[in-house]
């Protein structure tokens, strides 16, 4: 039989007895060790936390197929956070407490990570982020990670995009939260920098779903060029709203901008807009994850899948060479040296951040996203 079909099926088998809870664990004991997730798995970006437990049960299933963890077989806990920090640090404080998990995968959001950063610092307990860009992650603490890359480099690419495009009249529509606000300083700071000129900059709440007074405010400027930067629901409504202003500005956007129903809720509106977003790292390993991934769940993998389960791997190096403490898997966290993922090489500097990564650039064209240009 054939070896991704195995592994396929054995997933695949994880996942039915995980059920709607996404609880993936055998019972605890001296043969198991368990680690948790934290993501959105309900609400508009359940689509994330179900992109990455995709790519965390992979590779668990994989992990445990090799023999685990110096022969223990490795579990995992997901926990739903719905991109709310006050539940996010709910479910950190309980997979803590009760499950005595000694690192965690998460949070997805920025506003999350950075509510249970402090927890997980103080119980010595790794937090490893896959998905989380503020810049402020950075300094969260010496037990806090991540593989995804900060606002500061997205924000430098999102200017050296609209640079290359001779767009130098800008405008900022952002989400007033960690990501938005942080994201939209770092545009703000680069485009000036760079000889542009901000005109107008207009937050939003998260919870909003009419933006007509933001983006009468920033016709009303006559950018060359608006840095719309959101998550894919408001920006899709947004965008919606823009078309039926008569609105024609370019529109920038960040990697939450890569979500192929973002096409469906807007619509035509979404046509030519163009985003940043991580690379998918060296060919060959994407080809190959790719494939499981699509033997497993019908489906092809993107960068959040892939970005989870490069960090399920990186958690169970550190164990299998240091230890399965929280210190231990801390420490061999940052012993790592290029270690060889599906989304790049990964080596973690003194900050618990990856040290690099390759950003590509899409577009929407005729009803899909294109590749653009490399940056």
């Amino acid at each position: 039989m054939d070896k991704k079909i195995t592994i396929g099926a054995i997933v695949v088998l994880l996942i039915i007895i995980a059920g709607a809870g996404y609880y993936l664990a055998t019972p605890k004991g001296t043969d198991t060790i368990t680690i948790g997730h934290i993501a959105p798995l309900t609400g508009d970006a359940a689509m994330y936390g179900e992109w990455e437990s995709q790519g965390i049960n992979l590779a668990v299933a994989e992990i445990n197929a090799k023999g685990g963890i110096n022969g223990k077989q490795l579990t995992v806990i997901h926990e739903d956070d719905q991109l709310d920090p006050k539940t996010g640090t709910n479910a950190l404080t309980k997979l803590i407490t009760v499950d005595k998990v000694p690192a965690v995968i998460g949070a997805t959001g920025s506003s999350v990570t950075l509510a249970i950063a402090p927890i997980a610092e103080k119980n010595k307990v790794v937090l490893i982020s896959d998905g989380a860009a503020a810049i402020k992650v950075s300094d969260a603490g010496d037990y806090i990670f991540r593989v995804f890359p900060s606002n500061a480099l997205e924000g430098k690419k999102l200017v050296e995009l609209a640079s290359s495009l001779n767009l130098k009249n800008g405008a900022i529509i952002y989400i007033n939260n960690d990501f938005g606000t942080d994201l939209s300083k770092v545009v703000s700071d680069e485009f000036t920098k760079n000889g542009g000129t901000i005109a107008i900059s207009e937050g939003y709440d998260p919870a909003a779903t009419d933006f007509r007074t933001q983006l009468t405010k920033v016709q009303a400027k006559n950018p060359d060029v608006i840095f719309l930067l959101g998550y894919p629901k408001d920006m899709a409504i947004l965008l919606k709203q823009a078309k039926e202003l008569g609105i024609k500005t370019q529109f920038l956007a960040p990697d939450t901008f890569n979500e192929p129903q973002i096409i469906e809720w807007g619509g035509n509106a979404t046509e030519g807009v163009i985003f940043v977003y991580p690379g998918e790292g060296e060919p060959g390993r994407w080809k190959d994850f790719n494939l499981k991934i699509n033997t497993t769940y019908g489906k092809n993998a993107n960068i959040m899948t892939a970005m989870a389960y490069d960090t399920t791997y990186l958690i169970a190096t550190a164990m299998q060479n240091s230890g399965v403490s929280g210190e231990a898997i801390k420490n061999g966290l940052y012993q790592i040296n290029d270690y060889p993922g599906v989304t790049g090489n990964i080596t973690f500097d003194k900050n618990g951040d990856v040290i690099s990564r390759v950003m590509d650039v899409k577009i929407v064209k005729d009803g899909k996203f294109e590749g653009y240009k490399n940056l």
